[in-house]
């Protein structure tokens, strides 16, 4: 099984369509392993949606399963150059998914992921979004978790802020624009949307005890702040430890 962490735009319900639902997100959504022509999957294939209750509204998060599946084989294959890329996808099968991606896109007008999904680590740049504030210890069947929420206005504005920063100290545009493109995505939802930052499965990768101290939010946004300021040695210092807690799951990715 490959864990996976997941960030998540939901939709005030007021607004959504009425989709069949899930309350409490990926803790408590069906999982069932399905082997296709494209992916070994373990989501519901049904077209439903997630709920959240946060802030005294409600939310709904559509899960376009088999939308986000196409898009992340697509992805998976354009991320590595030349030959790679058709040994891992081969060329058959990555212009039946497209074929596919493009007639799914024509029946379901204006659909789009509303979920990223990161295997085996959360990339530091979704803490950005969130306010350290906003961590929250929970509960699920598979043990403690961590969860952050915020408004996509908000959450959006800090992105932003982030991109102006790392443009204003000169960093590399391979490494910005993986902000830049955090913001773009975000930037597809009406500001009055919830984002929503869940270690799902990555959480029991953590030894025991150790999911509780998790603090990366406040590190990476110490950085920043760091950044800004130019005090680029404390800066260094609170990214290499935001680093330092996810190098060892995220070389999972590259292990087999």
């Amino acid at each position: 099984m490959v864990h996976a962490a997941y960030l998540r735009t939901y939709l005030p319900a007021a607004r959504a369509r009425p989709w069949q639902t899930y309350a409490g997100g990926s803790a408590a959504s069906p999982r069932v392993l399905t082997v296709g022509e494209f992916a070994v999957w373990d989501e519901s294939v049904r077209e439903d949606a997630f709920t959240a209750d946060w802030d005294g509204r409600r939310y709904v998060c559509p899960r376009h399963p088999r939308l986000r599946m196409l898009e992340g084989l697509l992805a998976f294959r354009n991320s590595y150059p030349g030959a790679t890329a058709a040994l891992l996808v081969p060329e058959s099968i990555a212009a039946r998914a497209t074929a596919e991606l493009e007639s799914y896109r024509d029946a379901v007008p204006g659909a789009r992921s509303h979920i990223l999904t990161s295997p085996w680590h959360v990339p530091l740049r979704w803490f950005v979004a969130f306010r350290s504030e906003q961590r929250e210890l929970i509960e699920t069947p598979r043990g403690p978790s961590i969860r952050y929420r915020n408004s996509l206005a908000d959450g959006l504005a800090r992105v932003e802020h982030a991109v102006e920063v790392l443009e204003d100290v000169g960093f590399e545009d391979a490494i910005v624009d993986q902000v830049r493109e955090l913001a773009l995505w975000l930037g597809t939802f009406d500001t009055d949307a919830m984002i929503e930052l869940d270690y799902g499965t990555v959480a029991a990768l953590f030894a025991a005890g150790d999911i509780a101290f998790d603090e990366t939010a406040a590190d990476v946004h110490a950085s920043l702040e760091a950044l800004g300021a130019g005090n680029l040695e404390e800066a260094g210092r609170h990214y290499a430890a935001a680093a330092t807690r996810w190098a060892e799951l995220q070389t999972l990715a590259f292990a087999n």
